[in-house]
């Protein structure tokens, strides 16, 4: 039987132990389960150490020392004031430049035509929209051309009539058949 890669692990790092993984790990987590936890170490302020000499909040600043408010003895509302006077100050409230939802994009506002016509694909826009009012007045000057030739006035009669039927002069010109060509070839161009 080859030995399993529990059993490699075991003999690679100096032990002789057999136990599949498993079984060993449910073991050991039985073990810390019985042992009571180590309590960690609590760091506790020296109960007759007197309570530091702390500023006044009005004149803390941002480059104020704050250490001496986070002190046990220290009231909670007092730490409370000390940190809201810090955080009141402009350069903890300044909006960073990643917050999407911060605008009103409810709001539309239309691009300014200067800007408009600095974009590519509005210059594009543009040219289109020229050539369009380019052809409108082409097609207006020829349709004030064609107007006075339409109120001269109509075909006579009589000429109407001398032309003929399309499909009886084209049936009269067509051959019967057409000749093979001579030169061995069906007819189809080379390509």
């Amino acid at each position: 039987m080859t030995p399993g890669p529990d059993e490699i692990r075991n003999k690679e790092q100096g032990g002789t132990e057999t136990e599949p993984f498993l079984s060993r790990w449910s073991r050991r987590k039985e073990e810390a389960l019985r042992s009571p936890p180590e309590p960690a170490p609590k760091k506790t302020a020296d109960p007759e150490a007197p309570a530091p000499e702390l500023p006044p909040i009005d004149t803390l600043t941002p480059e104020s020392d704050y250490r001496a408010f986070f002190h046990p003895k220290v009231d909670e509302d007092v730490r409370r004031a000390a940190l809201k006077k810090l955080f009141s100050d402009p350069h903890f409230n300044v909006m960073d430049g990643l917050d999407v939802y911060i605008d009103d994009y409810s709001k539309t506002e239309p691009i300014p035509a200067a800007m408009l016509a600095g974009l590519r694909q509005a210059q594009n826009i543009l040219q289109w929209a020229k050539e369009d009012d380019e052809k409108r007045a082409q097609d207006k000057l020829q349709q004030d051309k064609l107007q006075p030739q339409a109120s001269a006035p109509a075909l006579e009669p009589s000429a109407a009539l001398s032309v003929p039927a399309l499909g009886t002069e084209v049936a009269a010109n067509v051959p019967d058949s057409v000749p093979a060509p001579t030169d061995g070839t069906d007819g189809r161009a080379k390509s």
